[in-house]
């Protein structure tokens, strides 16, 4: 089946999680490129920040994506609102959480799930319609490479990232035929606030790291920045694709996954470790200050 281009510069785009991140580094270059945003995040304070950075018209909105109600309030302030059709509506606000299975904590888990899942969920069911009646736009959710493999004391956010991944792909063959398409991306490790911001209890792995030790480790195993996730995506969207994948990283799982689905984690781990090692190596030949 060919490819549909769709039009996102110069129209409105929505986008939830902009508060830092793919979502701040979206609205920026969205609205360079002519785009009206409408962005919604829980933290006020980022979503300030992001607001000021911003070139052309835009509309802030404070949101919990797991409150339904407040999701469709949101998009009939955006539909009131919109100073051109709305073009895009990017569904990425996500958080994390890290725990084995037999230690995982229920709370934690729903908080997650009502976010990275039931916020995407929300988020397209409130928007939908809008897109449906003009018969145009394309819903954008966000998975994560963690939405193509099962990865150790991730099982909350896999388990969220592949509900996405599901729920993202069963929408893009109803809407076959019309004129609203449904999306999904896959980010691997991209450097943003995702793992500062987790829950976190103790290390997972029992090794008794820190949180700050784990961002540390998180931050040495990123290959992509926000900015480039943000074109990445801008471009796939106009380019017709119906998965995105970003960062080098996220081919590696692609791949791995098509070629040994039940032994990509065993590849997984030796990078991994080899990635580790070779950071480690460099942080110790760098001279001391």
């Amino acid at each position: 089946m060919s490819k549909q281009t769709r039009i996102v510069s110069g129209r409105t785009a929505v986008i939830t999680g902009a508060a830092s991140g793919i979502g701040r580094a979206l609205a920026q270059r969205l609205s360079d490129h002519g785009c009206a945003v409408a962005i919604a995040d829980i933290d006020e304070e980022g979503l300030k920040e992001t607001e000021k950075s911003l070139r052309g018209p835009s509309l802030v909105r404070v949101l919990d994506v797991a409150d339904a109600a407040a999701q469709r309030d949101f998009a009939a302030d955006v539909l009131g609102w919109a100073p051109s059709i709305i073009g895009a509506v990017f569904n990425n606000a996500g958080v994390a959480v890290s725990s084995s299975v037999l230690e995982a904590n229920p709370d934690d888990d729903n908080w997650l799930w009502n976010i990275n899942f039931h916020g995407v969920v929300n988020g397209t069911r409130a928007f939908l319609p809008i897109l449906a009646a003009q018969n145009s736009g394309v819903i954008i959710n966000t998975s994560s490479v963690f939405g193509l493999a099962g990865i150790p004391h991730q099982s909350a956010y896999c388990s969220a990232k592949f509900a996405v991944r599901g729920f993202t792909d069963a929408l893009r063959q109803e809407l076959r035929g019309s004129g609203v398409g449904a999306i999904t991306v896959h980010p691997g490790g991209i450097n943003t606030n995702i793992v500062r911001n987790a829950r976190f209890r103790k290390d997972p792995e029992g090794l008794g790291r820190s949180h700050e030790q784990l961002i540390a480790e998180f931050a040495a195993l990123t290959l992509t920045q926000p900015d480039k996730a943000a074109e990445i995506i801008h471009r796939g969207v106009e380019a017709g694709k119906a998965r995105i994948l970003i960062g080098p990283d996220a081919y590696v799982f692609d791949l791995l996954t098509r070629l040994a689905p039940t032994h990509y984690y065993d590849v997984m781990n030796l990078l991994q470790t080899r990635l580790r090692r070779r950071r480690q190596s460099a942080l110790a030949s760098q001279p001391s200050q």
